[in-house]
């Protein structure tokens, strides 16, 4: 040390003998660090705590010193007696390292945790390159780089550089770290040297890749809708095929779709690729985009719905390497007097990407083509979205497609806004090295939403055995199979029916509607004898049993009997994560916009909906803010006139 250090540590003669000096340490930021200093010798000791931009800590008068880190600092004892002599201990570094810090054990004594990884690199002949990793530990952790099994000379510290790359850098590196409580190992890499014209770009990769489809459509006060079956549905196949852990929701109330985005947000994390899609009626007001849930009252206001840019600053908050929103909603302006949610402006962190099916103060709208309902943005977005390509360049595509489609030409346009600094791919493949812990969580909370029940064999009395099995089409859409599989030796004619307790209503056995679930149905199943649709499971507060009733004849009495069985399958899919029952810090911080709305209806409302018309024909997105008989519609999309502008505003 030198200057001021050098006259702390100027050492006096005497009898005073530290026996045990403070050892450095390596920490996450705002951790706590007791620093210690033991020392024999005549009398009472006294101690003094020293920091290297301090002349003396105030107050820092023990042998153990205890701190809060929150930056690199070093550290300094003085032992004094009675009789003035004194002595001062090495000098100790409390080394902070604001980096990811999740797997930490609360109970963390101090063994080395690995919190970054090397990377694998591919390296021009000729450059320099270098090999990174991190780890807390107290004491400070001791590091050695090995390539290809053998330790490297003077390869000691954290990072291993290399300033001209040749053929012999390349191979497997993997560093050990440890100090006196264990050793750890990093993950292996490799390092491959290439000539110049051999170097490809770098390819990007995502830790991990999440998405929450929302699509909504039974709406109690407003018009309901019916693309958003097909589009949830067949977007979250897609998704699946690129990577992503999809829970797909359908018909969500307020609080439901609050509930949903949380436990969506949870579920990101540094690194990973966070998508949402929402389909169904939605707003705009001052900039800021609103999703209509389907007991939003008539009419309603910003704090009746969910702001879209509150989700992305979520999802931005969690560090995400990519954070997608996709809106196949209306984007008609309101009254300019209502007061908008009020948020935090993003961050200059980038990488995030709006795709809207329609420009500002504009509609979006579905189509029904043959049978099959699909919103118009979803339909060419699921024409492209399994490209590897940049994600803007994809909904460029997406864009022009719908540019060209001659139903809503001059009706509805894609916008795209973005702030996406890196080439990323919706494709781009998934690397968990590193993170493995923080994926094996992730995993575990996705299968909780995802999780159906077991196939089960019943036996009955009469000696007919039921197949009873599972199927989800959506992550809040059960539907329950029933097959005879063997028949009694004195049984004839039987059959099978099915129902829940408590009961769960098909809020899809509609007109339309129904057909469209059946045509997924049929793909789900091998010809039962009986289903069952189960519907908004987010609801369910309890276990939910099936009930089996088999149908039968005698042949002895020639009496048609009835015997009945139950299945307790629990909370399957969504059920178990509580969608109903929002975390209250969640509500609290939500504010304005994210007040919870019950279904305020009396049940006197009109029920309003679009029934389909002849092929290829286009229907909005837009919620209305009067309730209104749904008009008979040409094969053509309206046009926004003076009247309808004002029938879709706020109201006070």
């Amino acid at each position: 040390m030198t200057g001021s250090h050098t006259k702390l540590c100027r050492i006096m003669i005497s009898e005073i003998v530290i026996v045990r000096h403070p050892v450095s340490v390596c920490v996450p930021v705002n951790h706590k660090v007791t620093l210690s200093v033991r020392a024999e010798g005549t009398g009472i000791l006294c101690y003094q705590w020293f920091s290297e931009d301090k002349e003396q800590l105030l107050g820092a008068t023990r042998a153990d010193l205890t701190i809060t880190a929150t930056k690199t600092q070093l550290y300094v004892c003085r032992v004094n007696d009675h009789l003035g002599k004194y002595v001062f201990s090495d000098w100790v570094k409390v080394k902070v390292l604001d980096i990811d810090k999740s797997g930490l054990s609360v109970h963390w004594q101090g063994e080395p945790h690995i919190a970054v990884n090397p990377k694998p690199q591919t390296v021009r002949n000729g450059t320099k390159f270098s090999l990174r990793c991190a780890a807390f530990g107290m004491p400070t952790p001791h590091y050695q780089w090995y390539r290809n099994g053998q330790p490297l000379l003077d390869r000691t510290s954290d990072t291993l550089q290399i300033e001209y790359a040749t053929a012999e850098h390349g191979g497997s590196y993997l560093c050990s770290i440890s100090n006196v409580l264990e050793e750890r190992w990093t993950e292996p890499v490799d390092v491959d040297i290439v000539q110049a014209d051999q170097l490809r770009p770098a390819a990007f990769t995502a830790t991990d890749k999440v998405a929450l489809l929302i699509g909504n459509l039974n709406y109690s006060n407003h018009i309901k809708l019916m693309a958003p079956i097909m589009d949830v549905h067949e977007l979250s196949n897609l998704l699946q095929q690129l990577g992503f852990r999809v829970v797909s929701l359908l018909d969500l109330t307020m609080e439901e779709m609050l509930a949903a985005i949380d436990k969506f947000i949870q579920l990101l994390d540094r690194g990973v690729y966070g998508l949402f899609y929402y389909a169904g009626h939605g707003c705009e007001r001052a900039g800021r985009n609103y999703l209509v849930a389907v007991d939003a009252p008539q009419p309603y206001k910003p704090e009746n719905c969910v702001c879209v840019q509150r989700i992305m600053l979520k999802m931005q908050e969690r560090r995400t390497a990519l954070s997608v929103i996709l809106l196949d909603a209306c984007r008609k302006w309101y009254d300019q007097q209502c007061i908008p949610s009020r948020i935090m402006p993003l961050g200059p962190t980038g990488n995030t990407v709006y795709g809207y099916a329609t420009c500002e103060d504009a509609e979006a709208f579905e189509v029904q083509d043959g049978g099959k309902s699909t919103g118009i943005f979803t339909k060419y977005l699921n024409e492209h979205i399994l490209q590897s390509e940049k994600v803007t360049h994809v909904l460029e595509r997406v864009s022009e497609d719908l540019g060209k489609d001659p139903l809503v030409t001059g009706k509805q346009v894609v916008e795209i806004k973005h702030t996406l600094k890196e080439p990323r791919s919706l494709a781009d493949p998934v690397r968990t090295t590193g993170h493995t812990k923080e994926l094996r969580l992730r995993d575990a909370c996705w299968r909780q939403a995802n999780e159906l029940p077991q196939k089960k064999r019943l036996m009955f009395r009469c000696g007919v055995e039921v197949e009873v099995s599972f199927s989800a089409l959506f992550s809040n859409v059960l539907m329950a199979f029933a097959t005879v599989k063997t028949t009694g030796l004195r049984t004839q004619d039987c059959t099978v029916t099915l129902s829940s307790i408590p009961t769960l209503e098909d809020i899809f056995s509609g007109p339309g509607r129904s057909e469209e679930m059946d045509s997924l149905l049929f793909q789900k199943s091998d010809n039962p004898d009986c289903t069952l649709r189960l519907c908004a499971l987010q609801k369910l507060k309890g276990s939910l049993v099936i009930k089996v009733d088999l149908h039968y004849t005698s042949m002895d009495s020639r009496l048609r009997q009835t015997e009945s069985k139950q299945m307790d399958i629990g909370k399957p899919l969504v059920a178990s994560c509580k969608l109903y029952k929002r975390n209250h810090a969640a509500k609290k911080q939500e504010g304005a916009s994210g007040r919870s709305v019950g279904n305020i209806s009396d049940g006197k409302a009109a029920q309003l909906h679009q029934t389909p018309g002849g092929p290829r024909r286009p229907f909005t997105r837009k919620a209305e803010c009067a309730v209104q008989p749904a008009a008979a519609r040409s094969n053509e999309p309206e046009e926004n006139d003076e009247t309808e502008l004002q029938d879709f505003t706020f109201r006070h």
